[in-house]
């Protein structure tokens, strides 16, 4: 590994105490190395969000996604088991699958019809008399590990790794009293900022810092001053009791109960409100430029409640687009000479110090196995 880059990754002291803490230093925001190694340390290791499992929730259903630069498809099998590959055809490495989602008897490649089972068995091989020493059996699709949770679906591209379960953790018993199985699916947004994706997660997990200065229709309705922030394994959640009586009528109309912001290690998020959720996936496209995917589930998504739901929708886009500004703004002077690392507030920011930690763990793993390989 490059002296220079271990000596970035040192500089950071993950042991400090949230008092003594600094953030993580302005060049992990920008430094392309840093980005190649989360691929493989961060994004390569940890459990990842794909997709929805209604959208695999019956034999023929499956679903393609990309998590660490690796192509995937999620199936549905005929025997009911939910299974992952990489989208990779084992003939001339094609794109098997090409749609987002959909239903199919079988998976075959569009570049020269090599076709496989859902459960990845290579079934079809075009115009292949003749070839010699072709193990047909050790062709199938290469696996990927996979699991359902609530509504959600999720890989792990590392064999190591813990159970889905063990990676969350606490999180489990935490979301059994929101009852997730009486929401539904209603929509789906993407929004591409010009920032890293950390500077994302960062501004999230800010316990509301930003909040009275960015959102004002959100903090007409949040008890700021009691608002908490709780870290636990791989996961923090940030909270507030709600008082809407004299809140910004168009928030305060869609946002009822006590908030309740889940976030998850690395890079997904989870936005409860009563009779509400939604999800919040954090994707890195470049150094500086990342995009997140918004999904949106209520408890009534009948005709009766569309023009209700497409409001509250339109406060998430609302929020959403307040953060834009300050976000891209933030990834500017990242890159400026006068920054090197900030402070964390012990009342707010206890999340944010979570995330560098677990982060820097993840990234300066690589530093032992670079000098065992040297």
């Amino acid at each position: 590994m490059d002296a220079d880059l271990v000596k970035s990754l040192r500089s950071y002291d993950d042991t400090a105490p949230l008092e003594r803490a600094a953030t993580i230093p302005g060049p992990w925001y920008t430094d392309e190395r840093i980005a190649e190694l989360e691929r493989k340390t961060v994004f390569g290791r940890t459990w990842q969000m794909i997709g929805r499992a209604a959208q695999v929730a019956e034999p023929g259903q499956y679903l393609t996604g990309e998590i660490a630069g690796e192509p995937i498809v999620v199936t549905r099998s005929n025997d009911g088991v939910l299974r992952a590959f990489f989208n990779v055809c084992r003939h001339h490495a094609a794109a098997v699958m090409t749609e987002p989602e959909g239903k199919a008897s079988v998976l075959r490649c569009p570049y020269h019809g090599w076709t496989y089972g859902l459960d990845g068995v290579l079934k079809g091989v075009p115009e292949f008399e003749g070839v010699q020493c072709f193990e047909r059996e050790k062709m199938g699709l290469a696996p990927v590990r996979v699991e359902a949770w609530e509504k959600f679906v999720f890989v792990c591209l590392d064999a190591n790794a813990p159970s889905l379960s063990e990676y969350l953790g606490g999180m489990v018993q935490r979301f059994q009293p929101m009852h997730l199985e009486k929401l539904h699916f209603a929509g789906r947004r993407l929004f591409e900022l010009k920032c890293n994706w950390k500077v994302f997660v960062d501004n999230y997990l800010d316990g509301g810092y930003h909040v009275p200065h960015l959102h004002k229709g959100l903090n007409s309705i949040l008890e700021y001053k009691n608002y908490t922030i709780e870290n636990e394994g791989r996961f923090c959640l940030q909270s507030s009791p709600i008082d809407a009586s004299g809140g910004e009528q168009m928030t305060a109309q869609v946002r009822q109960g006590r908030a309740l912001y889940f976030w998850l290690y690395p890079n997904v998020m989870f936005n409860w409100y009563e009779g509400y959720l939604d999800t919040n996936l954090v994707i890195p496209l470049g150094i500086d430029r990342m995009a997140v995917i918004f999904e949106f589930y209520f408890a009534d998504v009948s005709a009766a409640s569309a023009a209700r739901n497409q409001q509250s929708m339109d406060v998430s886009e609302r929020i959403q687009d307040e953060d834009h500004a300050i976000c891209e703004s933030v990834q500017r002077g990242l890159s400026s000479r006068a920054y090197g690392a900030g402070r964390l507030s012990v009342r707010r920011e206890a999340g944010e110090h979570l995330f560098h930690r677990l982060l820097a763990g993840d990234l300066k793993s690589a530093i032992g196995k670079s000098v065992a390989a040297d």
